[in-house]
């Protein structure tokens, strides 16, 4: 299966990384590529806001039904989420480790050109829609929060205090919107933990709220509801259960009371993740059920991010998890329109698939996708990267090999 090679995509001269060129295949090879693939989509979205050329740069799609000024907002959040992890590595010499330092230097350079209101870009970064300051700036608010949580190394210990400061003027201007009654309040209580954790000053109500009603919307067997009803689609990985878990950890570093619910809350995860690896079919594709399929592989965030954590469960194994994530992710990335020709994630679940679009979806919104990439802030010498290729539960099933049966968590 041919790969699209990354020098298509814009003309950074950053050393990129070629799994299919290098010839051998792996674990080793296994992330060389999914660096490569974390790097190339990240690219086009960092590069426009860094250089404050964005909107020359972003693709005019009719598709797009007026989300396109959404683009920059969405774009930014959801791609320093997403690659926070990786970021947050200890700096080395290799290869990778210096590719990881320009992308860092590039990714803290898209966050204080994004804050800066000297921006011409500004405007339509903090009104989001273009004409007022819509709901929709909270969500991209919280995953420029949750960046920071996942990489302070990369997004806070760096900046100066004039840059904080209009950093945390978007968590302000996030402040008074409301969020929606769903998976939207944990939004609102990331934004509050990003400022505990780094301002010192928070609304400890506005924080509470999110926690205290997912933890009411709990209906069982690691799964929250999406609101009081259940919903058939991934919300709890694309961000209920990561947002929740990254909220209680900054409560339990405090001393909070709140923080009592982080370790629960973590097995519910595991719980979660578990299934979603059961989901993996042994040909390395999964099944696409309700709203947000265009997100693609972020689906898998919440195993991805149980893997960065280093609490898989006992019955899952790493180089199985490891190597059916790998499965997916080449599955639909190299499916032809997937990236357009200028290197920007298109419309699609698998490929160009304009049909399959929820109507919220614009081109920021896509890049989502790399939050199932969150595993690569394991080092490269960790065991899970280290380990001989494995078998994922679905390969191990119908190749006829006997596994544990399943149970569902209890609590």
């Amino acid at each position: 299966m041919k790969l699209i090679p990354t020098l298509l995509f814009v003309p950074l001269v950053f050393t990129t990384l070629h799994a299919q060129d290098a010839g051998p295949v792996g674990p080793a090879a296994d992330r060389a590529y999914l660096v490569d693939i974390l790097t190339k989509t990240s690219r086009p979205v960092l590069e426009g806001i860094a250089d404050r050329n964005f909107f020359e740069k972003l693709p005019k799609r009719d598709w797009e039904s007026g989300r396109r000024l959404a683009a920059y907002a969405e774009g930014l959040g959801r791609t320093l989420a997403g690659i926070a992890p990786w970021l947050a590595l200890t700096p080395d010499d290799t290869p990778e480790g210096k590719l990881r330092a320009k992308y860092a230097d590039l990714a803290r350079r898209a966050l204080i050109a994004a804050a800066d209101p000297s921006n011409k870009d500004y405007k339509n970064f903090t009104m989001s829609a273009g004409k007022e300051t819509t709901r929709q700036f909270l969500v991209e608010a919280a995953y420029i929060a949750q960046a920071m949580l996942r990489a302070p190394n990369v997004f806070w210990e760096p900046l100066t205090p004039e840059e904080r400061a209009k950093v945390l003027k978007l968590f302000e201007i996030a402040r008074p919107l409301q969020p929606v009654e769903n998976n939207w309040l944990l939004f609102a209580s990331i934004v509050e933990a990003a400022r505990w954790k780094f301002y010192g000053d928070y609304d400890k109500a506005r924080l509470e709220y999110g926690i205290n009603k997912h933890l009411e919307w709990y209906l069982g067997d690691g799964t929250y509801g999406d609101g009081p009803h259940f919903r058939w689609d991934y919300y709890n990985s694309y961000s209920i259960q990561p947002m929740f878990v990254d909220v209680l950890a900054v409560a339990k570093e405090k001393g909070d009371p709140l923080g009592r619910h982080y370790d629960k809350a973590v097995k519910r995860m595991q719980r979660y993740a578990e299934v979603l690896e059961r989901l993996i079919s042994p040909e390395g594709t999964f099944p696409f059920v309700g709203r947000s399929s265009a997100y693609r592989y972020g689906a898998f965030q919440a195993l991805s991010q149980i893997i960065l954590m280093r609490q898989l469960p006992p019955d899952t194994e790493p180089a199985g998890a490891r190597d059916g994530l790998t499965a997916v992710i080449r599955r639909i990335t190299e499916t032809p329109g997937t990236y357009d020709a200028e290197g920007w994630l298109d419309i699609g679940a698998v490929g160009h698939q304009p049909g399959i679009r929820d109507p919220y979806n614009g081109t920021g919104g896509l890049y989502l996708t790399l939050s199932g990439l969150l595993h690569l802030g394991l080092p490269a010498d960790d065991p899970f990267w280290t380990a001989p290729p494995g078998e994922w539960t679905q390969k191990r099933i119908w190749s006829g090999k006997d596994i544990e049966h399943d149970t569902a968590l209890s609590d």
